[in-house]
């Protein structure tokens, strides 16, 4: 993956299109649709992963169930409001699209088939835990800025040694970060006794840098 040094949030995922490709909203007169894409891992598992698109970058296009595309975007969320409690929604916002058509070209683009990149700051703080089998995990929630003085709460998570070393880290840390997007099945409790399906979307981390010379310990460093 290229890395502009403008951006601070940039994923490329391949896959193979598995749901409809539905009517989602508008907005200043530009429509834009969902989709589910089914992106293989190593592991011979697949993660299936929300898309939002614009009309705009589909037409023309022959997008229907079967199809193999390639997503340049970013990962994106936003508050939904389920039952009075606010919700995080994930979606990974399209910004360029392409379907994919020669056997040998999907083939080639399968080899890494989902990357992501993010520049941002830590808002909550981290909650480290091991797990039966002895293995080191780091729940993370890192802020992203974006444009119009936006920005996307993307929930991470670290293992191993970057799970150990996320456990020092505080609110307001910058850090970079490379990795993948996956989907998580996990049961919700709805009434006693009684459980409900849903999937989380989350960052898994292969590689973190830490930005020591911004973050808030500098800062309260200056202010003392």
């Amino acid at each position: 993956m290229t890395n502009n040094l403008h951006e601070t949030n940039i994923v490329e995922v391949t896959g193979k299109i598995v749901s409809p490709i539905e009517f989602s909203h508008e907005m200043y007169g530009e429509g834009f649709y969902n989709f589910y894409l089914e992106v293989p891992r190593l592991s011979e598992t697949v993660d299936v992963l929300p898309i939002t698109i614009s009309e705009r970058l589909i037409v023309n296009l022959d997008l229907k169930e079967g199809k193999y595309v390639k997503i340049f975007g970013q990962l994106r969320s936003y508050n939904r409001y389920v039952d009075g409690a606010s919700k995080l929604v994930l979606t990974i916002f399209s910004r360029d699209i392409k379907l994919l058509e020669d056997e040998k070209e999907i083939k080639e683009e399968l080899k890494s088939p989902n990357e992501i990149f993010l520049d941002g700051y830590i808002c909550k703080p981290p909650v480290y835990r091991t797990t039966p089998f002895g293995r080191e995990i780091s729940d993370l929630l890192l802020a992203v800025n974006r444009a119009y003085n936006k920005s996307d709460y993307i929930p991470c998570i670290a293992w191993g040694r970057n799970a150990r070393f996320c456990d020092n880290i505080l609110v307001g840390d910058h850090l970079k970060i490379w990795g993948r997007i996956q989907s998580r099945e996990y049961q919700k409790k709805i009434k006693e006794n009684e459980y409900e399906t849903r999937v989380a979307y989350e960052v898994s981390i292969s590689k973190l840098e830490y930005i020591a010379n911004d973050n808030n310990r500098i800062k309260e460093a200056e202010e003392a």
